[in-house]
């Protein structure tokens, strides 16, 4: 059985389709629709795992701290 492991998917509209990222490991994907670019992350990510030497993917998760928090900040 394969280990899951978490990481942060952030996707965001560009122009006509979205653009997805794993920050952690500095991986992109596309698509064109919000579902279509979170699985084609996935997919992305799964390939990258499979591939990648076990070096690569430590130097990839070392070099990101990632810390998402709420701000606020005033405006106007």
């Amino acid at each position: 059985m394969k280990k899951v492991q978490r990481f942060t998917g952030i996707i965001e509209k560009e122009n006509e389709g979205y653009v997805s990222i794993c920050p952690e490991l500095d991986i992109a994907s596309q698509g064109d629709t919000v579902e279509e670019a979170r699985n084609n992350l996935i997919e992305a990510l799964e390939l990258f795992f499979e591939t990648a030497d076990t070096s690569e993917v430590k130097q990839r998760l070392k070099k990101h701290s990632l810390f998402i928090t709420p701000i606020e900040v005033a405006v106007g």
